[in-house]
């Protein structure tokens, strides 16, 4: 017969077993769609256990928010906001199935992503003031509006990874695939910065300036 220890590791692991499961289920099919009889099923338990674990659906859906952001977010977010190419292999780098459920969470608005867009909207305005202190000032809405905008722009690619990974060929959530979105966003960035020091590009920058405001 098995002593107290070994019922609190099976327990553990059983726990460990239902998250994984209702992170996959989530991740591809949203909580809404989601049964907690098919997460029992699919983690070889019964749905009694997983209402011992985590109470309901809506527990489950906190525990899952609760693991991303201690794993992913909390650990990544300093590297997601980044443009260089290896930011989005650091954010992935072992976690594609968490990244699935990041891109299901920013569709469906669950307090994880509120706080992943959050904090990565401190890291990017922090990245642009301290690289540019005299384009986006500390405390400024032209810092603010600019992390935002960035913030918005690359987490458009995670909640748009089936797209990009049927246009670019490869599963760009996939770890060994992270660096593709990165390269191209390089890319881009490089090429846009030359097109800001064109001729047509400071026409249009002046423009946009005028009709916008500076503060």
């Amino acid at each position: 017969m098995s002593d107290s220890r070994d019922r609190q590791f099976d327990d553990l692991t059983a726990r460990a077993r239902i998250r994984d499961v209702a992170l996959a289920r989530f991740a591809e099919h949203g909580v809404k769609a989601t049964r907690l009889q098919d997460i029992a099923r699919d983690a070889g338990v019964s749905v009694g256990l997983v209402q011992h674990h985590f109470g309901t659906k809506d527990g489950l859906r906190d525990a899952c928010d609760s693991y991303v952001m201690d794993v992913l977010v909390r650990r990544s977010a300093d590297e997601a906001a980044k443009p260089e190419p290896g930011g989005l292999a650091d954010l992935y780098d072992g976690s594609g199935l968490l990244a699935r459920y990041l891109a299901r969470a920013l569709v469906d608005g669950s307090p994880a992503a509120e706080m992943f867009f959050r904090g990565a909207v401190r890291v990017t305005e922090e990245f642009l003031t301290g690289t540019w202190p005299d384009r986006f000032a500390p405390g400024s809405a032209r810092a603010r509006d600019a992390a935002a905008v960035m913030s918005a722009m690359h987490a458009g690619t995670i909640v748009l990874h089936t797209y990009l990974t049927r246009r670019m060929g490869v599963d760009v959530l996939a770890r060994e695939h992270a660096t593709a979105i990165g390269a191209a966003m390089a890319d881009v960035y490089a090429a846009m910065g030359d097109f800001v020091r064109s001729d047509s590009g400071r026409s249009i920058t002046e423009d946009i300036t005028r009709e916008h405001g500076d503060d």
